[in-house]
């Protein structure tokens, strides 16, 4: 009999572990971490072409979860491949579109700029996460940064993606204009870096900010936390719509620091476009607004619609 447990999978990429461990944890369930690595060549194949078998792991593992939850692009296979397999025994959940029918899977979480629907899917604003407002308050004083007459602007720095190049131009622009803003006599600026963040952009963050603000030159979750939590403003670079759904659990203002794209980026626009409605977030221009919203917890809203869908599948 398997256990009432989840199996996360995912490519082990910061912003897929933060969605599926958010779900897991939402759902009050254990869980465990499987990092899923196919066999070269199936790499480049996309999944609607892409046969259905476990052998395209290079590395096998023993699914003892009742709850498989998915996200990311290479775990779309293992899960229907274990959903074969194990039938109604598993309730599988994919996050984000998994691009092949969704009759494979027994529920889909998706944001709403992926514009898809379906009878088995539930759609959220912006991405799900593992942030809790409990856990940033635990960690505000982690950075020991004393708030005192200066305001505190928190800037997480995603990295480059196929839509964003984070150029050295695109780079130095964002900085200075942030910088120049947010002067050292009334701001203190938190630089942090995520894990796509390049070494070169770090560094020069550190050049750029470390003599008036404060830098963290390496990846750190709990600087992370602390840094929302004594945030008067927040400010997140365009090309992360997972973080920036991520800073709308604090309520604070904000800003999406915009690059130019290289390629058509219909879906952050739509995803832009629905949280500037929602007021929650604007873009980074040339001056300083300060604004409210209902904090935004997608995870726990969905929770329990989850839940009476896996009772009625008699899995709890």
């Amino acid at each position: 009999m398997l256990e009432l447990k989840a199996l996360l999978l995912t490519q082990g990429m910061h912003g897929m572990v933060s969605q599926v461990e958010g779900l897991a944890k939402a759902l009050k369930f254990n869980f465990k971490h499987q990092k899923i690595k196919l066999k070269p060549f199936w790499n480049l194949i996309p999944p609607k072409l892409t046969p259905i078998s476990e052998n395209l792991l290079t590395e096998k593992f023993v699914c003892d979860s009742k709850i498989i939850i998915s996200c990311g692009r290479k775990s779309v296979i293992p899960s229907i491949a274990l959903k074969k397999r194990l039938g109604r025994q598993i309730f599988n959940i994919h996050i984000q579109d998994p691009k092949v029918s969704f009759q494979h899977f027994d529920l889909i979480i998706s944001p709403d700029h992926d514009s898809i629907k379906g009878e088995n899917v539930l759609t959220t604003k912006g991405s799900i996460h593992y942030l809790t407002k409990k856990e940033i308050t635990n960690n505000s004083k982690y950075l020991q940064i004393e708030k005192g007459k200066k305001q505190i602007v928190t800037f997480v720095i995603g990295g480059p993606n196929k839509y964003y190049n984070y150029s050295d131009e695109q780079i130095h622009f964002i900085f200075n204009k942030i910088k120049t803003l947010f002067t050292p006599d009334k701001f203190k600026i938190i630089v942090i870096p995520s894990y796509r963040t390049p070494e070169r952009v770090i560094k020069k963050a550190y050049n750029t900010f470390s003599i008036n603000h404060h830098v963290v030159k390496n990846i750190d979750k709990k600087a992370y936390l602390s840094s929302l939590a004594i945030a008067d403003f927040i400010i997140v670079t365009c090309d992360s719509t997972s973080m920036i759904s991520e800073a709308a659990v604090t309520g604070k203002p904000v800003y999406m620091a915009m690059m130019k794209p290289i390629k058509s980026i219909s879906r952050f626009k739509s995803f832009y476009s629905q949280f500037k409605e929602l007021g929650i977030a604007k873009e980074l221009n040339d001056s300083i607004d300060n604004w409210s919203y209902d904090k935004l917890d997608e995870v726990n809203r969905i929770a329990p619609i989850i839940k009476e869908k896996m009772k009625s599948n008699g899995i709890i």
